[in-house]
């Protein structure tokens, strides 16, 4: 579907809305390798042909790994880049998204869930919770993750994404699933933005290795080693004092109706659409259910959990797994209620019987 440069209101799919976001923020580039169920946003990218209009690279690349390694080189000039796959694709490129943390370059890492492990199926999943949060690569690090639940947050989230990744020099992921990927929404988009300038980029990028002034300034040079091991475990500290600025600063999600709730659910993406439905149900039979999602699945909601354990009977975390994310809320609420979690694998989905089923048996 291609959208009018006039249109700000449209009928999308979860990953055009993606392609569309990018080139209307104003991205210099994505980089991608095709993979189901996320090959749209290449080939809406390949539709709009940005490069014609804005002037955007758009390139398919002969692997994941070729492209987790561009999306390193065009973020370290001080490019706004992002690449896109799915969880086999994305295990492949945790290499390189643990360079580019070393390194504290900026990009975005669109990763459209699918059931696994391995190949796995083609089917939505959140199964790679673990992987996004807390990283596939070595060493210390973390990069943003963004969660959305419906097609307009996977547009809002490229423009959050672009404003995150620079203003902390951290990789940033959109953690979406095969089914927000596919299911097909009005969306409002963005304005256009355009793209930086090489001037612009030069001003607001003081690190990046653009090539500019190699006459008038010190070679800047973007390397993840450090063989002596003081050096290299300052680097760590100064990372986490980063860290720690990001989940002070940057911690994001939404309540509904735990003002008086008796039962909290705890879920993210795709399953708490589902259990917004569950919990509506479960109001109408007299049984006082709320709603906490998690936006930023990192940084965490840590304290307003721990908040909300203090106060409630029970929490309940869904999610379309065998368990991950309920391992941080059973950190974050440290015992004061019992925590319970009930989750379909494989890319099966729950439905909202099944989570009222649960709940009544609490």
């Amino acid at each position: 579907m291609k959208c009018n440069s006039n249109t700000d209101i449209t009928l999308l799919k979860g990953n055009e809305a993606i392609a569309h976001a990018a080139i209307r923020n104003g991205y210099d580039g994505f980089f991608g390798y095709p993979i189901t169920p996320q090959s749209e946003i290449l080939e809406t990218l390949a539709v709009e042909k940005p490069w014609e209009t804005t002037g955007m690279v758009v390139l398919q690349s002969e692997s994941e790994l070729a492209s987790i390694n561009m999306i390193y080189a065009g973020g370290a000039s001080g490019k706004c880049v992002f690449t896109s796959s799915s969880s086999p694709g994305i295990a492949l490129m945790q290499e390189g998204i643990a360079y580019m943390a070393a390194c504290e370059i900026p990009g975005l890492i669109v990763s459209v869930q699918r059931g696994g492990p391995g190949l796995g199926t083609i089917q939505p999943s959140q199964s790679d919770y673990f992987q996004a949060v807390y990283g596939g690569g070595n060493g210390d690090y973390h990069v943003i993750v963004l969660a959305p639940c419906n097609v307009q947050e996977m547009a809002d989230m490229v423009g959050l994404a672009k404003e995150l990744m620079f203003r902390w020099r951290t990789p940033v992921m959109i953690l979406s699933d095969g089914a927000i990927g596919q299911m097909m929404e009005k969306c409002i988009l963005p304005k256009f933005t355009p793209r930086r300038t090489d001037e612009e980029i030069k001003q607001q990028c003081p690190w990046a290795t653009n090539g500019l002034g190699l006459k008038k300034r010190e070679h800047r040079i973007m390397t993840s080693l450090e063989l002596d091991p003081h050096l290299m475990e300052e680097r760590n500290i100064q990372m986490h004092k980063k860290y720690d600025q990001i989940q002070q600063e940057e911690v994001r999600y939404e309540e509904y109706q735990t003002e008086d709730a008796d039962i909290i659910l705890v879920s993210y993406g795709l399953a708490a659409r589902v259990c917004m439905g569950a919990m509506e149900e479960l109001r109408h039979e007299g049984i006082k259910v709320g709603l906490l999602r998690p936006i930023t699945l990192w940084p965490f909601p840590e304290e307003r959990l721990s908040e909300l354990a203090e106060q409630k009977k029970q929490m309940l975390v869904v999610e379309m797994n065998e368990g991950q994310m309920v391992q941080d809320v059973r950190r974050s609420v440290q015992g004061k209620c019992p925590v319970a979690f009930y989750g379909r694998s494989g890319g099966m989905l729950a439905s909202p019987d099944e989570i009222i089923s649960t709940v009544r048996n609490l």
